[in-house]
């Protein structure tokens, strides 16, 4: 939901970022996904191999979608998206990899993820309500309303600053069980290393918008006499 006055302004540049990273993640995919991986295998092959050899508790999953590869901590399913399940390319064997990665850190307890996991159903419950709120109470020049909607908007952007440290820790996780486990070459390293940064970018660009919206949020709150 976007309310155009001037300080809609200040959203420009994490918007063309999100653009930016949108445009970086389908098009590194679509070049890395033409490029098959040494090892040959499917990414639900390679899931099914990384959940034998490494103990995991977890189901994996075809899903239908593009780039929509998740993982629910709360059933312990690993979900695939349909090309990626069946594709075999270097794109692939790294978002498999990655969503791996986050298994790891739930089963070894690592912090910042569960409080990801606890802040989801409120960032949510948050990001549904706040704007609007915010706008009613701007639109009736009512003060608490408006100071509502601040609040439950910073559950969302505190959940985005969460999802940072999460998301490079998977990557960082998925590049060294690839390599413990043999499934990628040194000349692959390098074209693993460009698809997972490319999708950190998106992670970025959303904790951005998310930054600047809550800034933009106070001084239209100032504004509002």
């Amino acid at each position: 939901m976007f309310f155009f006055d001037a300080t809609f302004l200040i959203l420009i540049p994490a918007l063309f970022l999100a653009l930016y990273a949108h445009t970086k993640v389908t098009q590194t995919y679509a070049v890395l996904s033409r490029k098959r991986a040494r090892v040959g295998l499917s990414g639900w092959q390679v899931a099914k191999d990384f959940v034998e050899q490494l103990g995991l508790r977890v189901r994996i999953e075809e899903i239908p979608g593009a780039l929509t590869d998740h993982y629910d901590p709360s059933r312990e399913v690993l979900r695939l998206s349909q090309a990626v399940a069946r594709g075999t390319s270097i794109a692939d064997l790294a978002i498999v990899a990655h969503e791996v990665g986050h298994v790891l850190q739930k089963r070894e307890g690592y912090a910042p993820f569960a409080l990801r996991s606890t802040l989801v159903p409120v960032a949510g419950f948050g990001s549904q309500l706040a704007l609007p709120l915010f706008f009613l109470g701007f639109l009736f020049a009512f003060r608490p309303l408006m100071d509502i909607g601040i609040l439950l908007f910073s559950f969302a952007v505190l959940f985005q600053l969460v999802v940072l440290p999460v998301e490079f820790d998977a990557s960082r996780r998925a590049l060294h069980v690839l390599e413990r486990l043999g499934l990628v070459s040194n000349e692959e390293r390098p074209l693993v290393q460009q698809m997972l940064r490319a999708a950190s970018l998106t992670y970025v660009a959303a904790t951005a918008v998310a930054a600047l919206q809550l800034i933009r949020l106070f001084l239209l709150r100032e504004s509002r006499e």
